[in-house]
């Protein structure tokens, strides 16, 4: 086959472009891409990656409720279904026509449907929004569906308003919000980053605002992020976000990101909390985005850990619910797979 032969000789492409793959399913027929992206991941991603991952996935959508949703009260915020979407994306199949293409779909329409039509507010916090944002972001130009672009442009008008009425410049659990943290921070932030790199205008002010914020919040001795400015060293969590906004934000040579790296590095076992996968989704993002040999690393130990606590119908646990458990529990190795835009380097 033509496009086998030509992506045998361009698999650094994958590498270097994620987008790569989702651009092949749109142009070639569904079969042919569903065999070729089979091709990369059985060179690429071990067998070991791809069956933990399929079992998850095949959970997700058994427990996937008719309107998009999932069960238990996080379930039913558009938060889980769009990091359910970006797990299932994340696997590179053909979201039009591919094995997860209804799912796919179902996620996406919850969380349309979860946006005011004239504010563009997506769900009841700016947590929610954040990720929902982001995954709009992720679907753009990857999922045919003429409502992703107006409402990815209007997500991404509310964050930025709400930064702009902040006396931080970053974001609380409302848009009027006046304080801010560096978890709700970090979700609205990645989710800028992403629809930039989609083609929505983000001004480099923002950008910059957001990261001062995170600056504010390291702790001076240690270099870990907190959780607001002043509060000290804080939880993993927090100063995994803190790395991998200035990763993302391609500002790898601030002083704040080299001592938040340090840190990151060296407290990796200590900053796994009490929400499982939490930690590991933005730590994997932070390690490829700084180091893929301390992410290589770091990952063959996050995959092993997966292995030992699967369920037996594929899920993880977690307070947050086994949903989301599950969903941040595949984000934390989709690095593997290297299809979502996001995780271009």
């Amino acid at each position: 086959m033509i496009l086998k032969a030509l992506l045998a000789k361009t698999t650094a492409c994958f590498t270097a472009v994620p987008r790569c793959a989702a651009v092949l399913a749109m142009v070639w027929p569904s079969t042919a891409a569903a065999q070729d992206l089979n091709v990369y991941r059985g060179t690429q991603v071990s067998p070991e990656v791809e069956r933990v991952y399929e079992r998850a996935l095949q959970f997700l959508v058994s427990a996937q409720t008719p309107d998009g949703g999932f069960p238990g009260n996080h379930g039913t915020e558009p938060a889980t279904p769009a990091l359910v979407m970006m797990a299932m994306l994340a696997h590179g199949d053909d979201p039009n026509h591919g094995p997860y293409a209804k799912p796919i779909k179902r996620c996406l329409d919850f969380v349309l449907k979860s946006a005011n039509e004239s504010t563009g507010y997506i769900g009841s916090s700016m947590y929610n929004h954040g990720f929902a944002a982001l995954g709009l972001a992720e679907a753009y130009g990857a999922v045919q569906d003429e409502r992703v672009g107006p409402a990815l442009k209007k997500a991404i008008d509310l964050i930025l308003t709400s930064q702009e009425k902040n006396r931080f410049k970053a974001w609380r659990y409302s848009p009027e919000a006046q304080d801010a943290d560096s978890t709700v921070s970090g979700a609205c932030f990645v989710a800028l980053i992403a629809a930039r790199n989609s083609g929505i205008r983000v001004p480099d002010h923002a950008i910059d605002a957001a990261l001062k914020f995170y600056t504010d919040c390291q702790a001076p001795g240690d270099g870990s992020i907190g959780y607001m400015p002043g509060s000290g060293a804080h939880g993993g969590s927090t100063t995994a976000i803190g790395v991998a906004a200035y990763a993302y934000a391609r500002k790898k040579d601030q002083p704040t990101f080299t001592k938040a790296l340090k840190a990151l590095k060296k407290n990796d076992e200590a900053g796994r909390g009490s929400y499982p996968f939490y930690y590991e989704y933005y730590a994997s993002q932070a390690m490829f985005q700084s180091d893929v040999k301390a992410w290589e690393e770091w990952n063959t130990k996050q995959l092993q850990a997966l292995v030992e606590t699967q369920n037996e119908d594929g899920s993880w646990d977690g307070g947050m619910g086994s949903s989301i458990s599950t969903a941040f529990g595949l984000l934390s190795i989709a690095l593997n797979y290297r299809y979502l835009p996001i995780y271009e380097r």
